[in-house]
């Protein structure tokens, strides 16, 4: 069997990328943030040879249609 590196050990330091964390931390997103991360999901998830296009995902994220789930 192969030898693997121990997982164990503790992470580097990365100054940048604790800066970089802490600045998303206190980061409170924008309407606007919000809908381009929705259109951003729609299209991503859309199914392979489908006709979703980036701007029809964003223009779709101004009519989300809310429905309850039945009990």
């Amino acid at each position: 069997m192969v030898e693997r590196k121990s997982a164990l050990k503790r992470a580097p330091v990365r100054p940048r990328l604790d800066e970089l964390l802490e600045k998303a931390r206190n980061h409170e997103m924008t309407d606007e943030e919000l809908k381009m991360q929705r259109a951003s999901f729609v299209y991503g998830n859309a199914p392979e040879g489908s006709r979703i296009t980036r701007e029809s995902a964003a223009a779709s994220v101004d009519h989300l249609r809310v429905r309850k789930m039945p009990a």
